[in-house]
């Protein structure tokens, strides 16, 4: 892992959520996989894996063209539904190690955060407010609020619009390559927390940091981000 580079500082963070704040992708991947091969159908985790960090439409349409037909597909998801569904008792998707801890150290400093991730906009109110994090975003981005998911930009700038923050004011945190793309796209600089695969070099280059989890990140917080209660006081 790479450490961090020296940069100035952000005055909002945008967070996905699925595999960075929550361990969603692994229990997802393993869902879609064993519900195809109960349908006597093939499903390579290494195919899997083109559709992490996509919006549903773009995901949906790969996940088609694997299975090898519509009707294939719709069976398959219908079984990855039952599969996957939440429980009264303990969320489905547990807290990644690390996020409660620099959501609140972010929140203690008064830096605003916001969600943009290719879920739908109710999915993730549910699955944030499972696991207790969600009063700690001001704005929240889904995939089924713009027309291109990631790694289109128009995620992060939404997220950012809606914190009224500029975007290159603004640092994402991501798991996946196509999150990191569609944030540098939006001009958001990204620190790469990976979950199921490593970025590609290219990707990684041009990141602010990547590190093995969120527990390391909220040690940096006071290098990366405006204390905005400070100028608040100074104003």
């Amino acid at each position: 892992m790479t450490e961090p580079q020296r940069a100035p500082r952000f005055r909002a963070a945008i967070f996905d959520m699925d595999g960075l704040l929550i361990d969603s992708e692994r229990v997802t991947l393993r869902a879609w996989i064993d519900a195809a091969k109960t349908l006597n159908c093939v499903l390579a985790e290494a195919d899997y894996l083109q559709v992490v960090g996509r919006a549903s439409p773009d995901s949906d349409a790969l996940l088609t063209a694997m299975l090898g037909g519509r009707r294939m597909f719709e069976q398959v998801l219908r079984e990855v539904a039952t599969r996957l569904a939440d429980t009264d008792s303990e969320p489905l998707f547990p807290i990644k190690p690390g996020a409660a801890v620099l959501l609140q150290t972010l929140r203690d400093a008064g830096v605003p955060c916001a969600v943009a991730s290719s879920s739908r906009r109710d999915e993730i109110e549910h699955r944030l407010a499972r696991v207790g994090v969600l009063h700690h975003f001001q704005a929240l981005a889904g995939g089924n609020e713009v027309e291109r998911g990631k790694p289109d930009p128009a995620l992060y700038r939404l997220a950012a619009a809606r914190l009224g923050v500029d975007p290159a004011q603004c640092l994402a945190f991501e798991d996946s390559e196509n999150g990191a793309r569609a944030a540098q796209a939006a001009g958001v600089a990204v620190v790469v927390v990976p979950d199921l695969k490593h970025p590609a070099d290219d990707i990684a280059a041009r990141c602010h940091g990547v590190l093995a989890s969120l527990e390391v990140a909220y040690g940096h917080v006071g290098q990366w981000f405006i204390d905005n209660r400070a100028t608040q006081k100074r104003l």
